[in-house]
């Protein structure tokens, strides 16, 4: 079996986006469906992971201010988790941020992938506080 890889989605590519995010954050998560998908959908630049089967089963995207970013919607297949798609994605997009000039990333994770996170060079800031019904710190990590 080939270790995960993850590429920039293409247009194309962004119903089966909508499928993953409302299988993980709305059916499995209870995200209210009309607060998953935003106006910065269109955009952010979508990073995804396929099994070998084809199907998306991991997502995330890139919302470039500047120098910095924030990273959102990460979400994978609960049949794939903690077999490396996520990192992929998360290393995909760390990649694209570096491409446009990047320096330093943000994102709101939930506090069950706090460790996830750490392993990537983030760290936590602040308090922990709930979004969307869901308990979340905020993380940073510096881009080289």
């Amino acid at each position: 079996m080939t270790p995960p890889t993850a590429t920039v989605a293409t247009p194309e590519d962004r119903p089966e986006i909508a499928a993953l995010r409302t299988r993980v954050f709305v059916e499995e998560q209870g995200v209210p469906p009309e607060i998953e998908q935003d106006a910065a959908d269109d955009d952010a630049v979508h990073v995804l992971s396929r099994d070998d089967r084809g199907a998306v089963v991991a997502t995330g995207r890139l919302l470039v201010r500047g120098r910095s970013a924030g990273i959102g919607r990460m979400a994978a297949d609960a049949a794939v988790r903690g077999r490396g798609h996520g990192a992929a994605v998360l290393a995909e997009l760390h990649r694209q941020a570096v491409l446009l000039g990047v320096t330093e990333i943000e994102l709101h994770a939930q506090v069950g992938a706090r460790g996830f996170y750490e392993r990537a060079g983030y760290t936590a800031v602040g308090e922990e506080y709930e979004e969307a019904g869901i308990t979340h710190v905020t993380m940073r990590r510096r881009l080289p």
